[in-house]
């Protein structure tokens, strides 16, 4: 039988919110100020806080052979660099690929109850991480087949925004996202921080590497008790197959595709390198020892990123979303050509702060190519004013946001594999550091030619 959970005599019936079993709520409309007030709000913020938890989580599995790649060596696996590669970047493009049925999972099953089968998914990756790094004599490919199936974590940003969007109010979205969003990032930071202290920690002078994977069980299944407990599931949530139809013919959707790739393709591809790239040309600086636990500063990158995407979206809405992009790729630009021209000196230190220079940038360039998307729908529907179409600009830019974050996700994969063909082809990563600089300027130019210059196809704004 149905529960009331709003039923005051002030609340317009109307506004009244009923759950059923299994925790679904009938009658969800966060745009009711009413309703908002009444329960909406505080319904919506305990569903932001464990949508952020498990997300956080599933970033940690997904980034978690970044940084477990390159203990093998030391606990005995014969393993060469290419190799290393294929394991950092196969996790990020099976996350990548996921996001896309990750994204209508929540309207097909429910926010609550997708979010305990992605979180129970989870423990798998994690489980067979723990065990197989505990056998040196286990082949490559079984290694990479158990990397892959840390994408899950990679899949559940897609979910985790989806399932947010619904319970939100659109004045309050992007609050409500940037949080989800940036929280979830934070997981990689958080996984290259602990891994290496946990597994050296009171291990005198060798390595618990099954801890990398055993460590972030018990915080999973407080993820899945808390999901069960405390989530919901909204009725009203539907996907928009037609809205996505609409966006993926529209162009601009897939000119911002290849702009986030840029950007958050250059973050989560950098992130899950920055170990081995420490390692590679530092190695004396790859770990540094506090008693017994090791700590890597490989973490930084990815914790300076994903600390500067809100700041993009600001100031992105403060000077207009393309210019900050293009300021961001100038950034960019000038940390990777600094970096190369720096490697002579031999100088961690100098290495380090240009890299977290691009990180930052990259971050700054997620937030700004993020809030370019609504502004360009919104945009192309005045410029359609009075044009019969069945979808409106508003439901494609949903779709669309959606979608750009799956496409984007795939420079995670790039990016290894654009430095792995460098060092296998010159034995240096030099090459592809220009390859990178001359798609930042692309991308640029890309941007400015598009978004800076009025068109009557954009209603002659500039985005």
């Amino acid at each position: 039988m149905a529960s009331t959970v709003s039923t005051t005599s002030t609340t317009p019936a109307s506004t009244a919110l009923t759950t059923r079993p299994g925790r679904w709520i009938d009658g969800w409309n966060a745009e009711d100020p009413a309703q908002w007030a009444a329960d909406g709000r505080r319904i919506a913020k305990r569903n932001l806080g464990w949508s952020i938890f498990a997300e956080f989580l599933g970033f940690v599995v997904w980034q978690l052979w970044s940084i477990v790649v390159v203990m093998l060596p030391d606990a005995g696996f014969a393993i060469s660099a290419s190799e290393q590669f294929w394991l950092i970047s196969v996790p990020t493009l099976v996350g990548a690929t996921l996001r896309f049925p990750y994204t209508f999972a929540v309207a097909r099953f429910g926010g609550r109850n997708w979010t305990i089968v992605s979180a129970c998914l989870l423990l798998v990756p994690a489980i067979l991480l723990g065990i197989v790094v505990q056998h040196p004599e286990a082949t490559f490919w079984l290694l990479l087949v158990i990397a892959a199936l840390s994408g899950v974590g990679g899949g559940n940003f897609a979910s985790s925004m989806a399932n947010i969007t619904y319970f939100f109010p659109q004045k309050e979205k992007g609050w409500a996202l940037g949080l989800n969003a940036a929280g979830g990032n934070l997981g990689a930071a958080v996984a290259q921080l602990l891994v290496p202290i946990v597994v050296t920690l009171g291990a005198a002078g060798t390595l618990n590497l099954g801890l990398a994977g055993f460590v972030w069980i018990p915080l999973i299944v407080v993820a899945i008790v808390g999901a069960w407990m405390a989530m919901d599931n909204i009725s009203t949530a539907r996907s928009d197959f037609a809205g996505v139809a609409a966006a993926l013919r529209e162009p601009h959707l897939w000119i911002m595709a290849v702009l986030y790739i840029g950007t958050f393709g250059s973050f989560i591809g950098f992130a899950g390198v920055f170990p081995k790239l420490i390692r590679d040309q530092f190695p004396d600086f790859s770990e540094f020892h506090i008693g017994t636990a090791a700590l890597s500063l490989a973490f930084l990158g990815a914790l300076v990123g994903s600390l500067a995407r809100p700041y993009g979206g600001r100031l992105a809405d403060r000077i207009g979303g393309a210019r900050m992009t293009i300021v961001s790729f100038a950034v960019m630009i000038a940390a990777t050509i600094a970096v190369v021209a720096t490697l002579p000196l031999g100088s961690f230190w100098l290495f380090l702060g240009l890299f977290l220079v691009l990180f930052c940038a990259t971050g700054i360039g997620n937030g700004a190519t993020y809030r370019m998307i609504p502004s360009i729908f919104a945009a192309r529907g005045a410029a359609k004013a009075g044009e019969e179409h069945g979808v409106s600009t508003q439901r494609q830019a949903a779709a669309a946001t959606g979608i750009i974050a799956a496409i984007g996700a795939y420079g995670g994969f790039l990016i290894p594999q654009v430095l792995n063909a460098s060092q296998s082809a010159t034995g240096a990563y030099t090459a592809a550091f220009w390859a990178f600089v001359a798609l930042y300027a692309g991308m640029a130019v890309l941007t400015a030619v598009v978004y800076l210059v009025p068109r009557a196809s954009l209603d002659r704004r500039i985005v």
